[in-house]
């Protein structure tokens, strides 16, 4: 039960190393006084360019992954009486919630989905192609990113619901990441959804100012 504690802690403590605070840092900008507030790749986007919005885009996705691998322990998921993916997708998430809340920048950080999206790339990959498909589909036809988020995170659930339907019969644990990341995700968006709502949410693109 300790190894299990330990590595859950663990992959928050991974999560909130948080990509675009670390490299703001060596740059000197937090990019939380900047643009929408978020630190998070669409934000570091529009304050700093695509190099550093790329540099925080792979740590974000790289720590999800590595977070959802140091849960993927058969002997010690096996002590809990759970299998693998449900420790992995624990971990994940754990890693999700460092991200949009870390412990070494005063809890705020950024939406999870880069981090979660990491998660994805390792206990079940076969679902980050029709989530990419459907973000940038949205991001295409309307330029808004905080939509496209929300609804490839909907569809995450969706897809693994699709494929249960279909035969595979993925783990039970899986959807129950997916929704809880679904869920997540459409909740550190809402203030996006507001603004979609009132007309006031930015395109990518196209400055805050």
């Amino acid at each position: 039960m300790l190894i299990v504690l330990a590595k859950l802690v663990a992959s928050w403590l991974l999560g909130s190393i948080s990509g675009s605070l670390v490299l703001g840092r060596w740059r000197g900008v937090d990019i939380r006084d900047h643009g929408s507030g978020n630190a998070g790749g669409t934000n570091a986007l529009r304050v700093a360019g695509w190099k550093f919005a790329l540099g925080v885009v792979v740590i974000d996705i790289g720590k999800g992954a590595l977070a959802a691998w140091i849960g993927l322990d058969e002997v010690a998921a096996a002590r809990i009486g759970v299998d693998a993916i449900a420790l992995g997708a624990g971990c994940a998430f754990a890693a999700v919630i460092g991200h949009c809340w870390p412990v070494y920048f005063g809890f705020r950080g950024g939406k999870g989905a880069g981090t979660a999206v990491g998660g994805v790339l390792v206990l079940a990959p076969v679902f980050v192609l029709p989530m990419l498909t459907v973000w940038l589909a949205i991001v295409f036809a309307t330029r808004f990113v905080g939509l496209a988020t929300v609804l490839a995170a909907l569809a995450f659930p969706l897809c693994v619901w699709l494929a249960g339907v279909a035969g595979w019969q993925p783990p039970p644990a899986l959807l129950v990441f997916a929704l809880a990341v679904a869920v997540l995700i459409v909740f550190t968006h809402r203030a996006n959804l507001r603004r979609l709502w009132r007309g006031e949410e930015p395109r990518i693109g196209r400055s805050r100012a």
